[in-house]
């Protein structure tokens, strides 16, 4: 183990700063972090040699590591008061069931399919990020059954699909429908755990067993990407959150929207070429 470490000391650097970046994007965004993780952990097992299953393990990877980095974010959130508890509990079981079914289908898909899926979902994070603005509604509450039911689960589905948390979709469905910016931000950073906790469940079951995944694997979660990339985005989380909370982030929010274009742009270009 030690020496396995040792000798890929530049992996795990690599792990240590997307951690740090990602739970940084997770506070600043409520997105996750999911969106920086998947690329990096994608370039980095395609270079060790796991090309085959390196989206699988890259976005079960990223969804297990969401599931802390969702606990910190949403409990720095609750300490400002803005969380809206009754959302969660109530869009919670629906972003759930998405997220099973979501990482059900990805468990089927190729390594191209699922690049594919991620690069299209991508887009349309990037094109929400960039010309998205908080006073953009479609009502001013948010809406009950059986459109909660619906829109709950699709948001699950993308989600999982793409090894991110619920904020790139869920902070632009509560702005839409009346929830202040901070609010939204807060809450989704919740829908984390819903969709990180079944996605990574089934994504132990899915790839149990299976072939030719990197060392230290427990089905498509890798553990060492895990740990490492865990341990440095909780300790960013509460800085993201403290940037959310004094700065609109509108600057960072059209950078990172159009790095997360590049890296779509990137996925799709190898899928066709």
């Amino acid at each position: 183990m030690i020496e396995l470490l040792l000798s890929h000391w530049t992996l795990l650097f690599a792990l240590a700063l997307a951690g740090a970046g990602a739970g940084f994007a997770a506070g600043l965004f409520g997105i996750g972090g999911g969106a920086i993780i998947v690329p990096t952990l994608v370039y980095l097992f395609t270079v060790l040699g796991y090309q085959e299953w390196a989206m699988h393990v890259a976005v079960s990877t990223s969804l297990a590591t969401i599931c802390l980095t969702s606990i910190r974010s949403v409990w720095s959130h609750h300490k400002r008061g803005v969380v809206d508890w009754h959302i969660l509990r109530t869009w919670g079981p629906w972003i759930s069931v998405g997220a099973g079914l979501g990482m059900s289908v990805a468990a089927f898909l190729s390594r191209d399919g699922l690049m594919a899926a991620f690069g299209v979902l991508g887009f349309v994070c990037a094109a929400q990020l960039f010309f998205g603005r908080p006073s953009w509604r479609l009502a001013n509450d948010m809406p009950g059954e059986p459109y909660r039911a619906g829109l709950g689960t699709g948001v699950g589905i993308f989600s999982a699909l793409m090894g991110i948390g619920g904020g790139t979709f869920g902070v632009t469905l509560m702005a839409l429908f009346g929830r202040p910016i901070h609010t939204a931000i807060g809450t989704s950073a919740g829908f984390g755990l819903a969709i990180g906790l079944p996605g990574t469940l089934l994504a132990i079951y899915w790839g149990y067993g299976q072939e030719g995944l990197p060392p230290i694997s427990i089905g498509y979660v890798n553990l060492i990407a895990f740990a490492f990339i865990s341990l440095f985005a909780t300790l960013m989380t509460p800085l993201g959150v403290a940037v959310a909370h004094r700065f609109d982030g509108l600057i960072l929010r059209k950078l990172f929207a159009i790095l997360l274009a590049l890296v779509a742009t990137k996925m799709l270009y190898e899928v066709i070429v």
